[in-house]
């Protein structure tokens, strides 16, 4: 069977178990911490290994971390995975978000293969010196839609999916439909769109766009549990059971966009305003939710477990 690269090296497919394909270990804006006082080291590796045995407690596996390359800490990252007692397989990603960095933008004089060239090293050579190789590239499109500097991204990113056969990941803004503006990119890089998660489908409930999506062959990612202030989890949870009900069970991953450490918002704030964001929100209420909406035991199972394998078991370049 494939494997699949993860912080402690690869993992078969088969065991991947009960996976969250859109989380974060730590979401940190740029320089902030390595310039001012305002982040305790080692307070944060234990607090965030806390919650990664949590989750672990509760059947959870695996757990896909979509932090891009410009947000990234893999030595934090290395040390709460280590801290938890390797209680989950940890996949990090290679990729830039969609505020794209000045030294990645058209004006910089970069190229396009040059962008992919590094995401493609972070893959197959690993993350600087950190052992540790990325397991899918992740790249992101916001209301501002499919700007020059976002679509090199995106272009790179496919560019670098083809060549080590790992999968995409998409951040999106949904209410903007930019899922299909994605598609449109990698489909003219070649990409199967079959081996693409179109992220933060979860935020709408319109099935017609999401079933244009599926139709395509992509996965969607209903990845936002727990964010209520964009969407509530009942109105997320009827939106799935619409979409198993149409024959997309298949087609659905499940997560909430968490992080262990979200430096973009004070922590009281975070606990206040979304109280139920966090890893244990889809095994103690989602998936019982799920289950009143009439959605099977076999269909939560694929969308927890069958299809997250199914996302990074079909490898090889191209």
């Amino acid at each position: 069977m494939p494997t699949v690269n993860t912080v402690n090296g690869p993992v078969d497919t088969r065991d991947l178990g009960f996976t969250l394909m859109h989380e974060h270990i730590i979401v940190m804006s740029p320089g902030v911490k390595e310039n001012f006082p305002v982040f305790d080291r080692k307070a944060e590796v234990a607090a965030a290994a806390q919650k990664l045995k949590d989750v672990a407690s509760r059947g959870v596996k695996t757990l896909v971390d979509l932090t891009v390359a410009d947000w990234r800490d893999i030595p934090f990252v290395k040390d709460v995975v280590k801290a938890s007692g390797n209680a989950v397989n940890v996949i990090v990603a290679t990729g830039i978000y969609w505020e794209v960095p000045h030294y990645f933008s058209a004006q910089s004089g970069r190229s396009i293969d040059f962008i992919a060239d590094l995401f493609t090293r972070d893959i197959q050579e690993g993350i600087m010196d950190t052992g540790v190789k990325a397991g899918i590239v992740k790249c992101a499109t916001d209301e501002p839609g499919v700007t020059p500097d976002v679509e090199r991204i995106l272009r790179a990113s496919a560019k670098a999916h083809r060549k080590t056969g790992v999968p995409i990941s998409t951040h999106t803004h949904a209410k903007s439909e930019v899922g299909l503006k994605q598609q449109d990119v990698f489909e003219s890089e070649g990409v199967d769109l079959s081996r693409v998660v179109i992220g933060h489908s979860g935020d709408t409930e319109d099935t017609a766009y999401l079933k244009k999506i599926c139709d395509r062959g992509s996965f969607i990612g209903m990845d936002r549990f727990g964010i209520d202030i964009f969407l509530p989890t009942a109105n997320r949870v009827a939106t799935i059971a619409r979409m198993c009900e149409m024959g997309y069970a298949g087609q659905m991953v499940l997560s909430h966009d968490a992080a262990c450490h979200f430096g973009w918002a004070d922590k009281t704030l975070i606990g206040t305003v979304v109280p139920n964001w966090h890893f244990n929100h889809i095994p103690d209420d989602v998936l019982p939710a799920l289950k009143a909406a009439g959605v099977t035991d076999e269909q939560i199972t694929a969308m927890t477990v069958d299809n997250p394998r199914k996302v990074f078991e079909r490898q090889g370049a191209y």
